[in-house]
């Protein structure tokens, strides 16, 4: 990728001088790219709207993250801001920057909407999300060109592969018992778990190049941890969380969501105030570092923060519902 280099900083440099009345709108929709958004944005389609396609787009995310980041590890590249001191940093990543999360995402989130609503509307509006998410990255010197390339072609693999496969899967998961179903998303979770590892693992002798660490203390001040674990172990854990939830719920009574304006309303109130809790409030007691208690520890976080979403706050809603109207009406 480096014989790139010279026309992706050009174009970088071009996006960047066109002024910094982009700033804000190129901030906007990195936004739409990043776990914070993810976080609420389906949460509330999970407990407001339509549970099934919900619980499509949470695991779509979390298969598509965690093929991002293990390939992140194989090929270990750098971002534009870590070896040019010349690109304006407008934002900051600590882990490599090929392929870029963000456009992956885009395409696989984005995408399965479009699909799920099969209108040429929301087709184009996707369309045109992915590309301005792609722009914003560059624009804001976080990725290369061929990061965000990358990225387009290699979510649209994962959305081909995911709708290719949903049906068996789901056919064949649904012709077993709950604790087969949950051992399944706990396999899978650890599976995620040792490819994670075994990447980073491969990389033991490997050494930051000496231009990486000069031009991030340039611009940040600080030298980042690209393989820093907690990505992996944030998706292996609320995968397993999240699906595991899913399945027990669904083997005991199901869940569709819906409800009234205020049933819903009370269960999104509810249902965030819980998850900001564990993920920030429970998040500041854990241990932090790269040892294993560390890690046990975060990964249980975020298997409590995936069974919450998917399994504790719709139990609660079944009871919730029936007075949350009055609650809501007094």
């Amino acid at each position: 990728m480096k014989i790139l280099w010279p026309f992706e900083f050009g174009l970088i440099r071009f996006l960047q001088n066109l002024g910094s009345w982009l700033t804000l709108p190129m901030r906007g929709f990195s936004f739409l790219g990043n776990v914070e958004f993810y976080m609420f944005a389906m949460t509330a389609l999970y407990w407001w709207w339509d549970a099934q396609l919900g619980l499509r787009m949470v695991l779509l995310l979390l298969l598509g993250g965690w093929v991002n980041d293990t390939l992140k590890a194989v090929f270990h590249m750098p971002r534009p801001y870590w070896v040019s001191e010349e690109i304006r940093l407008l934002s900051s990543e600590s882990s490599f920057g090929l392929p870029s999360g963000h456009a992956q995402n885009g395409v696989g989130i984005w995408g399965l909407l479009a699909h799920a609503v099969d209108k040429r509307w929301a087709w184009a509006a996707a369309f045109a999300l992915v590309v301005l998410i792609g722009l914003s990255r560059l624009y804001l010197g976080v990725h290369f060109l061929s990061d965000v390339v990358v990225g387009w072609l290699l979510g649209g693999l994962v959305l081909w592969a995911f709708l290719r496969w949903e049906k068996p899967v789901s056919l064949w998961l649904s012709q077993r018992s709950t604790r087969v179903q949950i051992l399944v998303a706990f396999l899978v979770s650890m599976t995620m778990l040792l490819l994670g590892f075994l990447s980073r693992g491969a990389l033991q002798t490997w050494e930051m190049p000496r231009l990486w660490r000069e031009t991030m203390l340039y611009h940040t001040g600080r030298v980042a941890d690209p393989l820093s674990a907690d990505t992996m172990l944030q998706i292996a854990g609320v995968f397993f969380g999240f699906g595991g939830g899913a399945a027990w719920l669904s083997g005991h009574r199901g869940y569709k969501g819906g409800g009234t304006f205020r049933q819903r309303v009370g269960r999104y109130v509810i249902g965030v105030c819980g998850l900001l809790l564990i993920w920030y409030g429970l998040g500041a007691l854990i241990p932090t570092g790269e040892t294993p208690l560390a890690h046990l520890v975060r990964y249980l976080q975020y298997c409590l923060i995936g069974a919450w979403v998917s399994a504790v706050v719709p139990l609660l809603s079944f009871h919730l519902d029936q007075w949350l109207p009055d609650c809501l009406s007094a």
